[in-house]
Protein backbone atom coordinates (compact mmCIF):
# COMPACT_ATOMS: atom_id res chain seq x y z
CA UNK A 1 0.00 0.00 0.00
CA UNK A 2 1.39 3.48 -0.96
CA UNK A 3 2.38 5.72 2.11
CA UNK A 4 0.92 9.11 2.25
CA UNK A 5 4.62 10.10 1.19
CA UNK A 6 5.08 7.86 -2.03
CA UNK A 7 1.59 9.80 -2.71
CA UNK A 8 2.93 12.90 -2.65
CA UNK A 9 5.87 12.52 -4.24
CA UNK A 10 4.12 10.88 -7.11
CA UNK A 11 1.99 13.63 -7.77
CA UNK A 12 3.64 16.45 -6.27
CA UNK A 13 4.03 18.37 -9.93
CA UNK A 14 0.19 17.78 -10.68
CA UNK A 15 -0.71 19.30 -7.08
CA UNK A 16 1.16 21.97 -7.88
CA UNK A 17 0.31 22.87 -11.34
CA UNK A 18 -3.03 21.67 -11.65
CA UNK A 19 -6.51 21.60 -10.37
CA UNK A 20 -7.24 17.87 -11.26
CA UNK A 21 -6.07 16.66 -8.13
CA UNK A 22 -7.59 19.01 -5.23
CA UNK A 23 -9.79 17.30 -4.34
CA UNK A 24 -7.89 14.09 -3.13
CA UNK A 25 -5.27 15.88 -1.02
CA UNK A 26 -7.79 16.01 1.92
CA UNK A 27 -8.71 12.60 2.06
CA UNK A 28 -4.80 11.59 1.83
CA UNK A 29 -3.91 13.80 4.39
CA UNK A 30 -6.93 12.65 6.54
CA UNK A 31 -6.24 8.87 5.97
CA UNK A 32 -2.17 9.33 7.46
CA UNK A 33 -3.97 10.87 10.57
CA UNK A 34 -1.96 14.54 9.86
CA UNK A 35 -4.97 16.41 10.87
CA UNK A 36 -5.01 14.74 14.23
CA UNK A 37 -1.57 15.40 15.09
CA UNK A 38 -1.27 18.03 18.38
CA UNK A 39 -4.65 17.50 18.96
CA UNK A 40 -5.33 16.13 22.49
CA UNK A 41 -5.77 12.48 22.87
CA UNK A 42 -9.45 13.18 24.61
CA UNK A 43 -10.72 15.41 21.61
CA UNK A 44 -9.63 12.47 18.77
CA UNK A 45 -6.11 13.17 18.35
CA UNK A 46 -2.88 10.78 17.70
CA UNK A 47 -0.21 10.40 19.68
CA UNK A 48 3.03 12.48 19.32
CA UNK A 49 6.67 14.09 19.99
CA UNK A 50 5.04 16.42 22.28
CA UNK A 51 1.34 16.13 22.53
CA UNK A 52 0.80 19.69 21.26
CA UNK A 53 0.98 22.27 17.80
CA UNK A 54 4.48 21.16 17.89
CA UNK A 55 3.11 18.10 16.27
CA UNK A 56 1.47 19.81 13.77
CA UNK A 57 4.49 22.11 12.82
CA UNK A 58 6.64 19.37 11.97
CA UNK A 59 3.84 17.41 10.26
CA UNK A 60 3.57 20.27 8.38
CA UNK A 61 7.44 20.45 7.53
CA UNK A 62 7.10 16.62 6.84
CA UNK A 63 4.78 17.32 4.31
CA UNK A 64 6.21 20.36 2.87
CA UNK A 65 9.32 18.83 1.73
CA UNK A 66 7.31 16.68 -0.76
CA UNK A 67 4.77 19.40 -1.60
CA UNK A 68 4.01 22.69 -0.11
CA UNK A 69 0.55 22.67 -2.06
CA UNK A 70 -0.18 19.57 0.12
CA UNK A 71 1.29 21.37 3.08
CA UNK A 72 -0.81 24.52 2.76
CA UNK A 73 -3.71 22.75 2.50
CA UNK A 74 -2.79 20.62 5.74
CA UNK A 75 -1.99 24.25 6.98
CA UNK A 76 -5.60 25.74 6.84
CA UNK A 77 -7.74 22.50 7.66
CA UNK A 78 -5.14 21.79 11.07
CA UNK A 79 -5.16 26.34 11.64
CA UNK A 80 -9.09 25.80 12.01
CA UNK A 81 -9.30 22.63 14.22
CA UNK A 82 -6.46 24.96 16.41
CA UNK A 83 -9.09 27.66 16.70
CA UNK A 84 -11.73 25.52 17.62
CA UNK A 85 -9.20 24.04 20.61
CA UNK A 86 -8.47 27.70 21.88
CA UNK A 87 -12.06 28.58 21.40
CA UNK A 88 -14.75 28.35 24.44
CA UNK A 89 -17.36 27.63 22.32
CA UNK A 90 -16.96 23.49 23.38
CA UNK A 91 -20.27 23.07 21.82
CA UNK A 92 -19.24 24.00 18.14
CA UNK A 93 -16.03 22.43 18.89
CA UNK A 94 -17.40 19.18 19.98
CA UNK A 95 -20.26 19.63 16.78
CA UNK A 96 -17.04 19.75 14.11
CA UNK A 97 -14.26 18.59 15.50
CA UNK A 98 -14.86 14.60 14.58
CA UNK A 99 -15.51 15.17 10.68
CA UNK A 100 -12.60 17.89 10.47
CA UNK A 101 -10.11 15.35 11.64
CA UNK A 102 -11.48 12.64 9.30
CA UNK A 103 -10.93 15.13 6.37
CA UNK A 104 -14.46 14.70 5.36
CA UNK A 105 -15.25 18.82 6.18
CA UNK A 106 -12.94 21.41 5.04
CA UNK A 107 -11.59 23.75 7.45
CA UNK A 108 -10.15 27.11 6.10
CA UNK A 109 -8.54 29.82 8.24
CA UNK A 110 -9.96 32.61 6.53
CA UNK A 111 -7.71 34.82 9.49
CA UNK A 112 -4.87 36.21 7.42
CA UNK A 113 -6.52 39.58 7.44
CA UNK A 114 -7.57 39.48 10.91
CA UNK A 115 -4.18 38.65 11.48
CA UNK A 116 -2.64 41.88 9.78
CA UNK A 117 -5.40 43.90 11.76
CA UNK A 118 -3.99 42.93 14.75
CA UNK A 119 -0.40 44.15 14.28
CA UNK A 120 -1.91 47.38 12.43
CA UNK A 121 -1.50 46.13 9.18
CA UNK A 122 -5.07 46.55 7.73
CA UNK A 123 -8.58 47.02 8.95
CA UNK A 124 -10.69 44.32 8.94
CA UNK A 125 -13.14 43.51 5.84
CA UNK A 126 -15.65 41.56 7.54
CA UNK A 127 -18.27 43.73 9.29
CA UNK A 128 -20.75 42.51 11.33
CA UNK A 129 -23.88 44.18 12.40
CA UNK A 130 -26.11 42.49 15.70
CA UNK A 131 -29.02 40.41 14.83
CA UNK A 132 -30.30 39.00 17.90
CA UNK A 133 -28.21 37.00 19.68
CA UNK A 134 -26.06 36.44 16.81
CA UNK A 135 -24.64 38.30 13.88
CA UNK A 136 -25.07 39.45 10.30
CA UNK A 137 -21.87 39.17 8.24
CA UNK A 138 -20.98 41.48 5.00
CA UNK A 139 -17.37 41.78 3.19
CA UNK A 140 -15.44 40.24 1.23
CA UNK A 141 -11.89 37.56 2.51
CA UNK A 142 -9.72 37.88 -0.84
CA UNK A 143 -7.64 34.69 -0.64
CA UNK A 144 -8.72 31.88 1.37
CA UNK A 145 -7.14 28.10 1.29
CA UNK A 146 -8.62 24.71 1.45
CA UNK A 147 -12.52 26.31 0.45
CA UNK A 148 -13.12 22.33 -1.07
CA UNK A 149 -16.14 23.41 -2.77
CA UNK A 150 -17.92 20.38 -1.50
CA UNK A 151 -18.11 21.51 2.10
CA UNK A 152 -16.40 24.00 3.93
CA UNK A 153 -16.31 26.07 7.19
CA UNK A 154 -14.12 29.03 7.32
CA UNK A 155 -13.33 31.60 9.83
CA UNK A 156 -13.47 35.62 9.82
CA UNK A 157 -12.83 38.27 11.89
CA UNK A 158 -15.75 40.31 12.12
CA UNK A 159 -15.80 44.43 12.93
CA UNK A 160 -18.93 44.85 14.53
CA UNK A 161 -20.71 48.50 12.93
CA UNK A 162 -21.43 49.50 16.05
CA UNK A 163 -17.81 50.10 16.88
CA UNK A 164 -17.43 47.48 19.70
CA UNK A 165 -15.06 44.51 20.28
CA UNK A 166 -14.13 42.92 16.77
CA UNK A 167 -15.11 39.38 17.33
CA UNK A 168 -14.13 36.13 15.40
CA UNK A 169 -17.24 33.65 13.83
CA UNK A 170 -17.46 31.15 11.39
CA UNK A 171 -19.52 30.63 7.94
CA UNK A 172 -20.26 27.32 6.17
CA UNK A 173 -20.41 26.94 2.49
CA UNK A 174 -24.08 26.02 2.26
CA UNK A 175 -25.19 28.66 4.48
CA UNK A 176 -27.18 31.70 2.70
CA UNK A 177 -25.28 34.72 1.53
CA UNK A 178 -21.09 32.83 0.82
CA UNK A 179 -20.35 33.13 -2.52
CA UNK A 180 -17.30 31.17 -3.06
CA UNK A 181 -15.55 32.55 -6.19
CA UNK A 182 -13.73 29.83 -9.03
CA UNK A 183 -10.24 28.59 -7.44
CA UNK A 184 -7.98 31.86 -8.05
CA UNK A 185 -5.51 31.29 -11.06
CA UNK A 186 -2.27 30.71 -9.37
CA UNK A 187 1.19 29.81 -10.81
CA UNK A 188 1.79 27.78 -8.30
CA UNK A 189 -0.21 25.29 -5.94
CA UNK A 190 -3.06 25.16 -8.14
CA UNK A 191 -4.49 21.72 -6.13
CA UNK A 192 -5.14 23.63 -2.82
CA UNK A 193 -8.50 24.83 -3.75
CA UNK A 194 -7.76 28.85 -3.14
CA UNK A 195 -10.39 31.42 -3.83
CA UNK A 196 -11.93 34.46 -2.63
CA UNK A 197 -15.44 34.56 -0.54
CA UNK A 198 -18.01 37.37 -0.33
CA UNK A 199 -20.41 37.38 2.46
CA UNK A 200 -23.84 39.13 1.92
CA UNK A 201 -26.04 39.54 4.53
CA UNK A 202 -25.03 35.63 6.25
CA UNK A 203 -26.47 34.59 9.62
CA UNK A 204 -23.76 33.97 12.31
CA UNK A 205 -26.09 33.06 15.11
CA UNK A 206 -24.50 33.12 18.62
CA UNK A 207 -23.45 29.38 18.30
CA UNK A 208 -21.23 30.12 15.52
CA UNK A 209 -18.92 32.21 17.42
CA UNK A 210 -15.42 31.13 18.10
CA UNK A 211 -14.52 34.06 20.35
CA UNK A 212 -16.28 37.21 21.52
CA UNK A 213 -13.20 38.99 22.00
CA UNK A 214 -10.81 38.97 18.72
CA UNK A 215 -7.63 40.82 19.80
CA UNK A 216 -6.84 38.91 22.99
CA UNK A 217 -7.73 35.41 20.99
CA UNK A 218 -5.97 36.26 18.03
CA UNK A 219 -2.67 37.13 20.07
CA UNK A 220 -3.16 33.63 21.86
CA UNK A 221 -3.79 31.84 18.70
CA UNK A 222 -1.01 33.34 16.19
CA UNK A 223 1.77 31.57 17.52
CA UNK A 224 -0.30 28.52 16.44
CA UNK A 225 -1.21 30.15 13.25
CA UNK A 226 2.41 31.34 12.35
CA UNK A 227 4.23 28.52 13.72
CA UNK A 228 1.94 26.05 11.50
CA UNK A 229 2.96 28.26 8.61
CA UNK A 230 6.52 28.23 9.82
CA UNK A 231 6.20 24.37 8.85
CA UNK A 232 5.74 25.28 4.91
CA UNK A 233 9.16 26.88 5.10
CA UNK A 234 11.14 24.33 7.17
CA UNK A 235 10.06 21.50 4.90
CA UNK A 236 10.79 23.20 1.62
CA UNK A 237 13.95 24.58 2.74
CA UNK A 238 15.00 21.08 3.88
CA UNK A 239 14.09 19.06 0.51
CA UNK A 240 16.12 21.91 -1.23
CA UNK A 241 19.18 21.72 0.89
CA UNK A 242 19.04 17.58 0.70
CA UNK A 243 18.85 17.94 -2.96
CA UNK A 244 21.60 20.16 -2.79
CA UNK A 245 23.55 18.10 -0.55
CA UNK A 246 23.33 15.26 -2.42
CA UNK A 247 24.24 16.68 -5.80
CA UNK A 248 27.26 18.22 -4.24
CA UNK A 249 28.68 15.42 -2.73
CA UNK A 250 28.41 13.41 -5.97
CA UNK A 251 30.32 16.09 -8.13
CA UNK A 252 32.50 17.14 -5.10
CA UNK A 253 31.52 20.83 -5.10
CA UNK A 254 32.55 23.31 -3.38
CA UNK A 255 29.56 24.45 -2.08
CA UNK A 256 29.38 21.42 0.95
CA UNK A 257 30.12 24.11 3.67
CA UNK A 258 27.60 26.54 2.80
CA UNK A 259 24.98 23.60 2.68
CA UNK A 260 26.05 22.17 5.81
CA UNK A 261 26.31 25.61 7.90
CA UNK A 262 22.60 26.67 5.79
CA UNK A 263 21.69 23.07 7.66
CA UNK A 264 22.43 24.18 10.66
CA UNK A 265 20.90 27.37 10.85
CA UNK A 266 17.44 25.64 9.29
CA UNK A 267 18.02 23.23 12.80
CA UNK A 268 18.48 26.64 14.60
CA UNK A 269 15.68 28.18 13.80
CA UNK A 270 13.35 25.10 13.96
CA UNK A 271 14.00 24.89 17.64
CA UNK A 272 13.67 28.40 18.27
CA UNK A 273 10.08 28.27 16.73
CA UNK A 274 9.09 25.16 18.98
CA UNK A 275 10.36 26.00 21.73
CA UNK A 276 9.17 29.64 21.57
CA UNK A 277 5.22 28.26 20.95
CA UNK A 278 6.07 25.78 23.68
CA UNK A 279 6.51 28.55 26.22
CA UNK A 280 4.30 31.33 25.36
CA UNK A 281 6.90 33.87 24.50
CA UNK A 282 5.80 34.56 21.58
CA UNK A 283 1.74 35.65 22.77
CA UNK A 284 3.49 38.63 24.35
CA UNK A 285 6.46 38.88 22.15
CA UNK A 286 4.91 38.57 18.46
CA UNK A 287 8.39 40.88 16.92
CA UNK A 288 10.35 37.66 17.72
CA UNK A 289 8.23 35.17 16.07
CA UNK A 290 7.92 37.76 13.10
CA UNK A 291 11.78 37.56 13.23
CA UNK A 292 11.89 33.59 13.00
CA UNK A 293 8.76 33.81 9.70
CA UNK A 294 11.54 36.37 8.03
CA UNK A 295 14.26 34.35 8.59
CA UNK A 296 12.88 31.14 7.57
CA UNK A 297 11.71 32.59 4.42
CA UNK A 298 15.37 34.32 3.51
CA UNK A 299 16.71 30.30 4.17
CA UNK A 300 14.24 29.21 1.98
CA UNK A 301 15.25 31.18 -0.38
CA UNK A 302 19.42 30.63 0.44
CA UNK A 303 18.38 26.68 -0.28
CA UNK A 304 16.52 26.68 -3.52
CA UNK A 305 19.66 28.79 -4.70
CA UNK A 306 22.29 26.21 -3.35
CA UNK A 307 20.04 23.66 -5.21
CA UNK A 308 20.16 25.82 -8.31
CA UNK A 309 23.95 26.17 -8.36
CA UNK A 310 24.99 22.55 -7.13
CA UNK A 311 22.81 21.18 -10.23
CA UNK A 312 24.03 24.14 -12.82
CA UNK A 313 22.41 23.67 -15.71
CA UNK A 314 20.88 19.99 -14.94
CA UNK A 315 18.65 22.05 -13.02
CA UNK A 316 16.84 23.74 -16.40
CA UNK A 317 16.98 20.38 -17.91
CA UNK A 318 13.39 18.67 -17.62
CA UNK A 319 14.62 14.93 -17.17
CA UNK A 320 16.86 16.05 -14.99
CA UNK A 321 15.25 18.76 -12.40
CA UNK A 322 13.79 16.61 -10.49
CA UNK A 323 11.65 18.96 -9.12
CA UNK A 324 13.89 21.72 -8.81
CA UNK A 325 11.33 23.84 -10.81
CA UNK A 326 8.36 23.19 -8.73
CA UNK A 327 10.17 23.83 -5.21
CA UNK A 328 11.52 27.19 -7.26
CA UNK A 329 7.91 27.79 -7.92
CA UNK A 330 6.88 27.03 -4.33
CA UNK A 331 9.99 28.95 -3.41
CA UNK A 332 8.32 32.18 -4.63
CA UNK A 333 5.12 31.86 -2.48
CA UNK A 334 6.69 31.26 0.73
CA UNK A 335 7.83 35.63 1.27
CA UNK A 336 4.08 36.30 -0.03
CA UNK A 337 2.01 34.46 2.61
CA UNK A 338 -0.07 36.47 4.36
CA UNK A 339 1.29 38.56 6.75
CA UNK A 340 3.84 38.66 3.93
CA UNK A 341 7.29 39.27 4.62
CA UNK A 342 7.22 42.71 3.63
CA UNK A 343 4.10 42.84 5.82
CA UNK A 344 5.53 41.41 9.09
CA UNK A 345 9.32 44.13 8.36
CA UNK A 346 6.63 46.98 8.47
CA UNK A 347 5.80 45.91 11.67
CA UNK A 348 8.55 45.29 13.16
CA UNK A 349 9.61 48.69 12.01
CA UNK A 350 6.41 50.19 13.29
CA UNK A 351 7.16 48.38 16.91
CA UNK A 352 11.02 49.23 17.06
CA UNK A 353 10.02 53.13 16.19
CA UNK A 354 6.81 52.64 19.30
CA UNK A 355 9.50 51.21 21.36
CA UNK A 356 11.92 54.02 20.98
Amino acid sequence: MATLHDWLAQNADTLDQSESLSDEVMPALAAHGSFRAGVPLALGGEPGEYGDVRDAILGIADVARYSVTAAFVYWGQRSFIEYLLQSSNTALRDRLLPSLLDGSLAGATGLSNAMKFLSGMEPLSVQGTADGDGWRLNGKLAWITNLRPQRFVAAAAVAPVDGSTPLVAMFASGDDGVQRSDNLQLIAMRGSHTAAVRLENVAAPADYVIAEQAPEWLARVRPAFLGMQCGMSIGLAAASLDKASQVAAAARGQLGEQIAAAQQALKALTAQLLDGVADGRFVTAAPSMFKLRIALAELVQQAVTLELQAKGGHAYLVQEEDGFARRWRESAFIPVITPSITQLQAALAKHAAATQ
